[in-house]
């Protein structure tokens, strides 16, 4: 099944060929930036099943994990749209307010709660996890 996904001015469009591996909602330090604050939910999605049309400009930093990381998004609206770790090319991650359904997969988990503030919002029905947990397959 084709899913898709895109930034709010619209010049940035994904198109993805396959089903989502994984959802994470993460607290870590530099999500938090990301999500102006919040968690970020991020989807996992095969990266050869990823096309992207329009410009992505990257960010390259490393994570709380010690993990290098290449964070894309849209030069003209700033929108987040991919994370992408050096050491899995194979997966890519897709901000779950990219995709055109956020509905496609709900978070399986919340990883980095040691990093959340004291007001953050944990769904207790997920399991939580202080730092990284392994990554998928």
């Amino acid at each position: 099944m084709t899913h898709s996904a895109g930034c709010l001015c619209g010049q940035v469009r994904i198109a993805i060929e396959g089903e989502p591996l994984a959802a994470r909602q993460c607290w870590c330090r530099l999500c938090q930036y990301l999500g102006g604050g919040t968690a970020t939910v991020n989807v996992c999605f095969p990266s050869e099943a990823v096309t992207t049309t329009g410009e992505i400009r990257w960010h390259e930093s490393i994570a709380d994990s010690g993990n290098r990381m290449r964070r894309g998004f849209c030069p003209t609206c700033g929108t987040p749209i991919f994370s992408l770790a050096e050491s899995r090319p194979h997966l890519t991650f897709i901000r779950a307010g990219a995709l055109d359904d956020p509905n496609l997969r709900a978070p399986e988990a919340v990883i980095w709660t040691s990093a959340a503030p004291e007001w953050a919002c944990l769904d207790p029905q997920l399991p939580q996890y202080p730092a990284q947990i392994p990554p998928v397959a």
